[in-house]
């Protein structure tokens, strides 16, 4: 099986150094990553200015690696259409230091990798940890996951329009209590927006936020990471509000 992996932290991360090396024996695996990080970047790609890809090596498992001066999108993008040598049968996003649950799957740049797979007619899947803090926690757990299920997939498949995002929560391996199948829950940050001064007394805005879980159901994503388990959302984005278009057609709109 030829693998791609890519991620939003950057080539660099830690968390993509480990996935390389667990899905290295499943099949190939190939490695097309941002140069920096790239976090919360969601489905967001390079038009209006080139794109630079630079071969590297030094990453155990990869045999191929580069580093792009782009998003994680235009990464999945790139590999696909010219980079690597092979194209891949699956994409791994990951692993990313921060939960990306909820509403997380739109504002994501792991998330928002394994999509352009899907965009790009490849299965795919994204693997986060619930860690913001970079101890990683759990990792050696992520990558063992992937790993096993990438084989899986390798073997069943996915639906074309379907893509795979695992969460981790923030604990040991062995404090784990296991895995739940889960659906994405609501979750809304309540943004602040601080205005500071430059040294010359020109404004700008730092934005920040805190998340909130406003569907915690049992059957949530957001729900089994609280509690210790590990997520696995089967995620697909079926944009058109079906039910709703009779009743639209239906409006004085012309």
């Amino acid at each position: 099986m030829n693998i791609l992996v890519t991620n939003d932290d950057g080539i660099r991360s830690t968390g993509l150094q480990e996935l390389v090396k667990a899905l290295s024996e499943v099949g190939k695996v190939s490695v097309v990553a941002p140069d920096q990080e790239r976090s919360g970047m969601g489905h967001a790609v390079t038009m209006h200015r080139p794109l630079r890809a630079v071969e590297i090596t030094g990453i155990p498992g990869a045999v191929q690696a580069f580093q792009l001066d782009g998003t994680p999108a235009d990464c999945v993008k790139l590999a696909v259409e010219v980079l690597l040598d092979n194209r891949p049968q699956l994409v791994v996003s990951g692993v990313n230091a921060g939960p990306n649950l909820g509403t997380d799957v739109l504002y994501s740049g792991t998330v928002s990798a394994a999509v352009e797979g899907l965009i790009m007619g490849v299965p795919a899947m994204a693997v986060s940890i619930a860690d913001h803090s970079k101890a990683w926690l759990g990792l050696d757990k992520a990558a063992a996951l992937a790993a096993r299920t990438a084989r899986v997939i390798g073997e069943k498949g996915l639906p074309e329009d379907t893509l795979l995002n695992i969460n981790l929560p923030r604990l040991p391996s062995e404090q784990i209590k296991g895995i739940k199948i889960t659906r994405v829950g609501i979750r809304r940050y309540r943004d602040f927006v601080e205005k500071r001064e430059d040294p010359w007394g020109r404004p700008y805005y730092w934005l920040t936020g805190e998340a909130v879980d406003l569907d915690e159901g049992p059957d949530s994503d957001t729900r089994a990471v609280k509690d210790g388990w590990i997520s696995i959302t089967p995620v697909r984005f079926h944009l058109t509000h079906d039910e709703f278009r009779k009743e639209l057609a239906a409006w004085t709109l012309h």
